[in-house]
């Protein structure tokens, strides 16, 4: 039988009941046909999946009763964040949901030089709020207690000059490395970077290479933004994550 699972921003805990969001409550109710008394699954992102049961159906929302709490351990051990160069609508929203399921623990949206999507303090905020969105139903499909962290929209040489890991790349057609030159090590943290539909330019390549990033090239053929980042985390999963 399927695990349904619903993604819940509060607090949980065995025992208190929950008011689940009009959004959450549709998926259930209407989309699911569930009722009073079915077996749910909520999870808030601390790393634990919390069985529950429906109590109460109301017009703003449903009521969920906590039975207990399970630790979830599939979180990958490649500790990898992608900043990935702001794209146009649907594609963003490929790469967000796809990038959850293959396990990243953090994404940076970036400016770059040539980022069509401009957005201002208030489309910033309502992109971010369904962008977030975008994280949980991913994680409620995939299976994952901890939402990757998500920054807000920085500048490329803001988010550069910031970025700590251990291991910075950034997507290349004419990069120096190839993925089995990378060797890393158990614990390594890595940042990958992936520019924009235009790709990234020469000036933000100087500006990731001043930051310590160094070129990562896939292969021979030029990848499309939404297909760039996915094929090179899936890659660094099974050498040096999830498979490796």
């Amino acid at each position: 039988m399927r695990t349904i699972r619903s993604y819940v921003d509060a607090p949980l805990s065995p025992g208190a009941t929950v008011t689940l969001s009009e959004l959450a409550s549709g998926h259930l109710v209407r989309v699911l046909r569930l009722g009073v008394g079915d077996a749910v699954v909520l999870f808030n992102g601390d790393g634990h999946d919390y069985a529950a049961r429906l109590v109460s159906l109301g017009k703003r929302g449903a009521e969920a009763e906590v039975l207990s709490a399970t630790p979830v351990s599939n979180e990958s051990p490649l500790a990898l964040t992608l900043a990935q160069g702001i794209a146009r609508g649907e594609k963003m929203d490929l790469v967000l949901q796809k990038a959850t399921e293959l396990g990243v623990l953090a994404v940076a949206p970036v400016n770059t030089e040539r980022t069509e999507v401009k957005l201002d303090a208030e489309r910033a905020a309502k992109r971010l709020a369904h962008w977030r969105g975008i994280l949980a139903a991913a994680c409620e499909q995939s299976g994952r207690a901890r939402l990757p962290r998500l920054a807000e929209p920085a500048s490329l040489a803001a988010y550069a000059a910031a970025e700590t890991a251990q291991v910075k790349l950034m997507l290349d057609p004419a990069g120096e490395l190839c993925l089995p030159d990378l060797a890393l090590a158990p614990g390594d943290t890595v940042a990958l970077a992936v520019g924009p539909e235009g790709g990234l330019s020469d000036r933000d390549r100087a500006t990731l290479h001043a930051a310590g990033f160094r070129g990562l090239r896939l292969g021979p053929r030029i990848l499309r933004t939404e297909t760039a980042g996915l094929a090179a985390i899936a890659a660094l999963q099974a050498l040096y994550g999830d498979l490796g």
